[in-house]
């Protein structure tokens, strides 16, 4: 069965990450493994600027806010997950059942660490998660940690609800390993989409998508070519401008395909699309 990882922080975004995590879920009957990590007061005040700058008895009163607003973010992470799947009708249970319909669990963890995250993404078929900065205590890395180490497909919730995955998918090509993963990834999701759009910028019409087009419906994949001409906008510009030309559900691409140090040097086209496009991202490095 398939199993759809969610990590949630009892804020009010949880809303919008269950409901993307259900668009990926009900095309597929997935599981629903909902995680919330509970970060105390020590760990969280390592990213917070208010303990690091706090003076004498000042440091002992922000560790203090931190605690409870960890156990606050515990309580209501419980409870969203609750509240979400009576509204939604899904069996709360810890172990999926016959794989027929989405079921759903929560479970929590404390201080849990980047490497500890990671194991869980392994271990499920998609990861879903908010991208805006991280409030609950988590490093701020954390999305970029798990796109690049998880090695499987991380969905990023966008900032509405989504309606669908199985409309219009919009899927960022170009000819590169991390690509051709995402692709693989999302199978399961291009089957069952009414449009599948293979994008590309290129400055001259690309066969390698036209043949990448052709193979997917073979596949039994609706899936047709687009070759969008370079200009100023950038690449994020284009790909936003084309994922609306298109009303897309969902956008697929590789993810983060220079190193680090290469990153800081050239820029990130991933962290540039990231903030560039207000649309649910599945990432594979």
């Amino acid at each position: 069965m398939t199993t759809i990882l969610g990590l949630i922080g009892g804020g009010v975004r949880d809303e919008v990450i269950f409901r993307t995590a259900l668009a990926a879920a009900v095309p597929l009957s997935a599981h629903l493994d909902f995680l919330h990590v509970h970060v105390s007061a020590g760990i969280a005040a390592q990213y917070d600027s208010r303990v690091q700058f706090a003076m004498g008895a000042g440091v002992g009163n922000a560790l203090d806010n931190l605690e409870t607003k960890a156990k606050t973010f515990s309580q209501l992470a419980m409870d969203h997950v609750r509240e979400f799947c009576a509204r939604e009708n899904i069996e709360i249970c810890d172990t999926p059942t016959d794989g027929k319909k989405v079921t759903a669990s929560f479970r929590e963890e404390t201080d849990t660490t980047i490497e500890r995250l990671i194991f869980h993404a392994g271990r499920c078929d998609f990861v879903v998660l908010g991208r805006a900065k991280q409030t609950q205590g988590l490093s701020p890395d954390t999305l970029e940690s798990l796109v690049r180490n998880c090695g499987g497909p991380v969905i990023l919730a966008a900032t509405a609800a989504p309606r669908i995955f199985t409309g219009t998918v919009l899927v960022c090509w170009k000819k590169a390993d991390n690509a051709e993963r995402a692709i693989g990834a999302a199978m399961p999701i291009l089957k069952q989409a009414s449009r599948v759009v293979i994008t590309t910028i290129s400055k001259r019409d690309d066969e390698a998508v036209h043949s990448l087009a052709r193979q997917l419906t073979a596949d039994g994949v609706a899936a047709e070519a687009e070759v969008i001409p370079p200009n100023n906008n950038g690449i994020s510009g284009q790909l936003s401008a084309a994922a609306d030309a298109c009303n897309a559900d969902l956008l697929v691409m590789g993810a983060y395909g220079r190193s680090r140090a290469r990153e800081l040097i050239f820029g990130s086209s991933t962290e540039a699309l990231i903030r560039g496009v207000d649309r649910p991202i599945l990432l594979v490095h």
